[in-house]
């Protein structure tokens, strides 16, 4: 662990202490800064504060930083459909059924796993069962996802995020005809109070805003894109469900009645960002997978 110091100046003053350590930390996130506060390792004039603490001016900002956890998950040679790499990231299109980093249950076979196999650089800002990964997807939804090789590219990929300057579009086939040709979905996401596995629209929920589109309309189906302004846990499934066109088979928030389709019909189509060292806006197109192609062939068959 290594131990620092600083002493607010007066252009510092009324800064959040979050902000103000992933400010002097130029290569750790506020996500990890507030880690190291919910874990004591931060203290103002000797004293333990929140997260959302507002420094004053002359504050005694005292913090360490923990040693790299040594990292326990195996890496795994799985093969990755890679559409992008340099020395700062790499664009992955996952495959359906592939979940993104290991958790119980799913200690092996994920795309960490691959990743560690791949490369021998990844950031660490995420801890040790999450190198590398600034966002994810669910695991029945395939597509684009960046993955960081350095704090450096980790950090700005993650602040892109918070201020929605990632550009995500998703396609999707949902049941239902939608009458409309877009649409904005504005409600807040929270877990479901009557099932704490599910998140639904709650009245204390965080924020939450898709745009969507409709590509094409076949009987009892919509065939639509949507586009993530913020990137809460299952958006897109919990928004198209509650304005009452929920995804084809999705297992958690779709209907009894569904397609086989081993899980929610739904594909990461679009990424695009800034490249964190050279400032060039990057974009990333990956088709939709066969079974999706297929399905929409079959829907053109019948309607």
């Amino acid at each position: 662990m290594t131990s620092h110091q600083h002493v607010v100046t007066e252009m510092e003053n009324k800064i959040r202490i979050d902000k103000l350590l992933s400010g002097i930390n130029q290569d750790v996130s506020r996500s990890q800064v507030q880690t190291w506060i919910s874990g004591e390792l931060v203290f103002v004039n000797k004293e333990n504060v929140k997260a959302n603490y507002k420094c004053h001016t002359g504050d005694v900002v005292e913090w360490t930083i923990p040693d790299p956890e040594p990292l326990n998950i195996e890496p795994e040679n799985i093969p990755l459909s890679i559409v992008y790499e340099d020395g700062d990231q790499l664009v992955v299109n996952k495959p359906k059924g592939m979940v993104v980093h290991p958790s119980a249950g799913h200690q092996n076979g994920t795309l960490v796993n691959a990743l560690l196999y791949h490369c021998d650089d990844l950031s660490g800002i995420n801890g040790v069962e999450r190198p590398g990964i600034v966002h994810r997807i669910d695991k029945d939804t395939s597509g684009l996802l960046v993955v960081a090789k350095n704090d450096m590219a980790h950090t700005s990929l993650a602040e892109q995020l918070a201020e929605k300057d990632i550009e995500r579009k998703y396609e999707a086939v949902v049941h239902g005809e939608i009458n409309h040709d877009n649409g904005l979905i504005d409600a807040p996401i929270g877990r479901d109070p009557n099932n704490r596995q599910k998140m639904a629209v709650v009245d204390n929920g965080k924020p939450a805003v898709t745009h969507f589109r409709v590509i094409n309309r076949y009987e009892n189906f919509t065939h639509v894109e949507c586009q993530l302004e913020t990137g809460r846990t299952h958006q897109i499934r919990v928004h198209m469900k509650y304005i009452g066109f929920p995804l084809v088979g999705d297992p958690k928030y779709g209907q009894r009645k569904t397609l086989e389709t081993n899980g929610q019909v739904l594909h990461a189509k679009s990424l695009g960002f800034t490249h964190p060292r050279t400032g060039e806006w990057k974009q990333f197109i990956a088709e939709a997978p066969d079974y999706f192609q297929k399905l929409l062939k079959q829907f053109e068959k019948m309607y």
